[in-house]
């Protein structure tokens, strides 16, 4: 699994015009430059758990998984405008995961695990996978997981289901994000 980050939401009344202009200011607000950037929407269906992501060079491997910890400008912006909980997301599978979650444009929550920090309950624990997997559930992500009603996996997945590209500079379709999400059934 590589490292990677993002934004997570329940989301499907947002246009891509509006998405755009969001993710315009938000990166003039995180003192990234908007040229040659898009943003990757991608899908939980039918959960409508949604993952936005900036498909830029300053979001690629593990790095770009990285600058997700400290630039939440569009988390913040879209929790001011279309009222719903956003959480920006990090997940780092050699060194840590973490989440911070914004409601009506503020940060409201949040959690971080260093995986190197953690203890298991005994010995055994670590060498049962069925123990690991519940313990994953009750870390950051895992935790989110069960908020947003999908699987820890699910969301590990994200970054390789299918997805659509909205180009920042404003070419592409005028369709709705719910046209979007269905656009990405198989």
């Amino acid at each position: 699994m590589e490292a990677h980050g993002g934004y997570l939401c329940r989301l499907d009344s947002l246009s891509p015009a509006q998405l755009i202009s969001l993710a315009r200011e938000a990166l003039a607000s995180d003192q990234e430059s908007a040229e040659g950037c898009s943003i990757q929407v991608s899908a939980v269906l039918p959960k409508r758990v949604v993952r936005l992501a900036f498909d830029a060079p300053h979001t690629y491997g593990r790095r770009g998984a990285r600058w997700y910890q400290t630039h939440h400008a569009l988390a913040r912006l879209v929790s001011l405008h279309r009222q719903v909980h956003v959480h920006a997301y990090v997940l780092d599978p050699d060194c840590f995961e973490e989440v911070a979650t914004y409601g009506s444009g503020r940060r409201v929550g949040g959690d971080r695990v260093d995986y190197d920090e953690l203890e298991l309950c005994d010995e055994e624990a670590a060498f049962d996978d069925q123990a690991f997997v519940r313990a994953k559930d009750q870390w950051p992500l895992g935790h989110l997981a069960q908020i947003l009603g999908v699987s820890r996996d699910c969301l590990e997945m994200l970054p390789r289901a299918r997805s659509y590209l909205l180009n920042l500079d404003g070419t592409g379709p005028e369709l709705a994000m719910s046209d979007l999400l269905e656009a990405q059934l198989p």
